[in-house]
């Protein structure tokens, strides 16, 4: 929906060197035994080290899920494609989070109905006040007259699924 007036897409990185080497050493530090693979526990312990947060119980199980039958967990080389959808993933939601600081001039944590027009009038100026409108009310989930970060950031995504 506000994708393709504000310019955002998600991009593909490159994942430098040095940050491989970061993700490997990780790797063959949960991998404590030297199985040549990462367990569910291993998984959630080398996501804290990387990301600082514990992945939840969803998470896991979908990870987990994509693992071959025939091994026990999670080899290098899917631990680092895992992590670079992460990344992707992240730079992405920062994308988003700009774009709703810079509709958010007056720093509230929320966007009104005006923060939308006056973004829109310069992004779109012939866009009209009406569409405007029909946009902030999509967002606006709860139909509070704010449009949080979250609903935003709900809004963004489902444009991208359009």
């Amino acid at each position: 929906m506000f994708l393709s007036l504000a310019g955002a897409r998600p991009r593909a990185s490159e994942v430098s060197a040095s940050e491989r080497r970061k993700w490997v050493e990780v790797f063959k530090a949960c991998d404590e035994d030297r199985k040549g693979y990462l367990s569910r526990e291993d998984f959630k312990v080398a996501i804290v080290m990387l990301f600082g947060y514990k992945p939840s119980k969803i998470e896991a199980d979908s990870v987990m899920s994509s693992v071959d039958p025939n091994t026990s967990g999670i080899s290098l080389e899917k631990f680092l494609n895992i992590l670079k959808k992460k990344k992707e993933a992240q730079l992405y939601r920062n994308e988003i989070r700009h774009i709703f600081t810079a509709f958010d001039m007056h720093y509230r944590g929320f966007l009104t109905l005006e923060d939308f027009k006056r973004a829109f009038s310069r992004v779109a100026p012939k866009l009209p006040e009406r569409t405007v409108l029909e946009v902030f009310r999509e967002a606006d989930q709860d139909s509070d007259g704010h449009v949080s970060f979250r609903d935003f950031e709900y809004a963004m995504n489902y444009g991208q699924a359009k």
